[in-house]
């Protein structure tokens, strides 16, 4: 549960997640923030105006999925590492994750790496597939990985592993 842990529960998750038919058309954002702080960077980088804060800047962004098209402008932007893409049609069994990350080394395109969920648990090996940042953001990297259907809703982090190189 997030107020005990810092981990949201299924049922908190369930109230940040475009509806399930959404995920079946391309790639779409997920914006895990579950606390009500003055910030909106999310909302002034989406050129669809699909992020939204109804009562002003300290209210909880709220994603209007119709709206989104997954461009993944919003990833690096958020100060809580807390916005992330996924895009379910990526193939029939591999979806693809954008993720925020701030650490070093960097991953390389191709390389493998550790799949994280929510608590820093590892999950199973991805794939690095797109490595990205922009001069307003740079010291946050949006990192796009390749990853089982299965595990897109639960992996929210990576772990790079020194010397561990190469293609999946």
């Amino acid at each position: 549960m997030l107020k005990s842990d810092g981990i949201p529960s299924y049922e908190e998750l369930q109230t940040v997640l475009p509806p399930p038919e959404r995920f079946a058309k391309g790639p779409v954002a997920i914006i895990e923030c579950f606390q009500d702080i003055p910030c909106d960077p999310c909302v002034s980088s989406c050129p669809k105006h699909a992020i939204v804060m109804k009562s002003g800047i300290t209210d909880r962004p709220r994603l209007e999925a119709n709206l989104c098209v997954g461009c993944t402008l919003c990833v690096n932007c958020c100060p809580g590492l807390a916005v992330f893409v996924v895009d379910m049609t990526h193939s029939e069994k591999a979806a693809t994750l954008t993720l925020p990350y701030e650490c070093l080394p960097v991953p390389k395109v191709g390389e493998i790496v550790m799949g994280l969920d929510r608590s820093g648990k590892p999950v199973c090996e991805v794939k690095v597939l797109k490595v990205s940042t922009n001069k307003k953001y740079e010291k946050t990297w949006a990192i796009t990985i390749e990853l089982p259907k299965t595990q897109a809703m639960e992996i929210r982090g990576i772990k790079v592993a020194p010397g561990k190189r190469g293609s999946k």
